[in-house]
């Protein structure tokens, strides 16, 4: 029995050792996202250039089926304005389901319409690619590092982006691209920046890293749009709590107060 409990714990240790080192040899940068921190916030101006950077490059194979594209309009998002917003929306088809209308039949979107899916099945859907993929592991599995830099998912997708070290190898017929952050170290996804991809109206620097930066900011904010709802709330919430501590601890002191002063009395 002993040597049995002894065989399970040798193998497991040895597997979240192999697991731990596995997780070492994926890169994640960390990088300083303005929306980071207790007060942190989305720059408008950086998820319009992400939104161009998908429109133009990603949106080819990835879609964002969970995210209205009348979105893009409201305030802590892109914040384009109701004019851009339609525009923008009819560049897109999307199923007919009008009265009379035939199966397979398509119309332009409305700002209503939600992002087209995917088209193409094995490109996994990005609404919520940020909150989903985790970039910061360990030290060693312990999570420290998720508790201190948090999940690190849009540091997960900057590093995919930049990760391409130019090597590929063929598999079954599938051609596989080395990348250093991601698990395994290849991808079949061939690299989809290569720097001036796009050229932004603002004139904002369209090399690699930027792009990069832009379209995984965009990312995080399709996964969490209320990002900032929620940090507000939470500020107010921490304050209110702190002034109920107060006045809690105040009444105690005055309640207690002639008790404590009888007590003293009585003892002297």
């Amino acid at each position: 029995m002993i040597r049995k409990l002894t065989v399970t714990a040798l193998t497991t240790l040895a597997l979240a050792t192999g697991g731990a080192l596995a997780s070492e040899e994926i890169h994640t940068e960390d990088v300083a996202f303005s929306f980071e921190g207790p007060f942190g916030k989305y720059d408008r101006l950086q998820l319009q250039r992400g939104l161009q950077v998908y429109t133009e490059v990603c949106a080819a194979c990835h879609g964002l089926k969970y995210v209205p594209i009348r979105t893009i309009g409201d305030p802590g998002g892109p914040e384009l304005p109701a004019d851009q917003v339609r525009a923008y929306a009819k560049q897109f088809e999307v199923p007919d389901d009008s009265d009379g209308a035939e199966p397979g039949d398509t119309r332009p979107a409305k700002p209503s319409d939600h992002f087209p899916p995917s088209a193409d099945p094995k490109a996994p859907d990005l609404s919520l690619m940020a909150k989903a993929r985790k970039g910061f592991e360990g030290p060693k599995g312990t999570g420290l590092n998720q508790l201190l830099r948090g999940i690190g998912g849009p540091e997960h997708i900057f590093s995919i982006m930049e990760g391409f070290t130019g090597e590929e190898k063929e598999e079954a017929g599938t051609t596989f691209y080395e990348n250093t952050a991601f698990p395994g170290g290849w991808i079949a996804m061939p690299p989809p920046l290569s720097g001036e991809d796009v050229e932004f109206a603002d004139g904002s620097p369209n090399d690699l890293r930027s792009e990069a930066e832009d379209v995984a900011a965009f990312l995080m904010w399709t996964a969490e749009p209320k990002m900032m709802a929620r940090k507000r709330s939470g500020f107010v919430a921490v304050i209110m709590l702190a002034i109920l501590a107060s006045l809690l601890y105040l009444t105690n002191k005055t309640l207690w107060a002639p008790i404590k002063h009888k007590a003293k009395s009585e003892d002297e």
